[in-house]
């Protein structure tokens, strides 16, 4: 599809907590259509999950829709997180997004930072 306004067939799914969550944050700020997600290079595994409000759809991002929720992801981060599920989790007193992504081979021990499987590195 090269027409990014057209909500892809869902690659990532929210969990209802995700989906919630995203939605009270887009309302406590006061503005937003989505949650952006995306990787970049970094950790001592290689790899982390970059999240934030979007406020648009930019050219090459992808929109999903999931429980009335949507998610943003650039075209070329795609492949890192297809089939991925997000989830927003609390433990104790630390709350946070978490990604079950079936792309990721090993996880640092601190679970900050992942490295790909082969199948998936550009």
């Amino acid at each position: 599809m090269t027409n990014t306004k057209v909500k892809d067939v869902m690659a990532v799914t929210l969990t209802e907590n995700a989906a919630r969550q995203i939605r009270q944050q887009i309302a406590k700020r006061g503005s937003g259509i989505a949650l952006r997600i995306g990787i970049k290079k970094s950790g001592c595994s290689g790899f982390s999950y970059a999240y934030d409000l979007a406020d648009e759809i930019k050219k090459d991002d992808r929109l999903f829709l999931s429980h009335d929720t949507q998610v943003v992801i650039n075209k070329n981060d795609l492949p890192f997180l297809n089939g991925s599920q997000i989830d927003f989790v609390q433990e104790g007193l630390s709350s946070f997004y978490k990604l079950i992504n079936p792309n990721i081979e090993n996880a640092c021990g601190c679970g900050e930072s992942f490295s790909l499987k082969e199948s998936v590195k550009v």
